[in-house]
């Protein structure tokens, strides 16, 4: 089976909500994730497999040469097998191609090997300030 990535991808929000109750261990939502990335975000990849989402990064930016990893996702029957390694350098490969300079993530630290090994960031001073 082949697995395909697509920046910009079209989508079904209740797909997307069904990946991320999937991937996030919540119940799936209502969220129209057409109007939330198309209004905020530089873009998205969708991996396929068959026609079927299996994962989903979303690439935020601040109009600039800041962009930012979120919500990257993978069906639990497809990880540990390269998939989000190649949303998120699909990711970081049109961040660059529209001229951004940086590409920011954050994560919890079970996530460590994912971005650090996996995918190539390195660690920087950063902070955070829940609202």
């Amino acid at each position: 089976m082949t697995i395909t990535y697509e920046w910009r991808g079209e989508f079904d929000n209740a797909a997307l909500d069904a990946l991320h109750a999937d991937g996030f261990g919540h119940p799936a939502g209502r969220t129209d994730w057409r109007e939330r990335l198309h209004r905020h975000s530089l873009g998205w990849v969708c991996a396929r497999e068959d026609g079927a989402l299996i994962g989903f990064v979303n690439v935020g930016w601040d109009g600039g040469v800041h962009a930012f990893i979120l919500d990257t996702v993978v069906a639990e029957h497809r990880r540990a097998k390269g998939v989000g390694t190649a949303l998120v350098a699909t990711a970081a490969e049109r961040a660059r191609a529209a001229r951004c300079q940086w590409l920011h993530v954050d994560f919890e630290d079970h996530l460590r090997p994912f971005y650090f090994d996996a995918c190539g960031f390195q660690e920087t001073t950063a902070g955070l300030l829940a609202l």
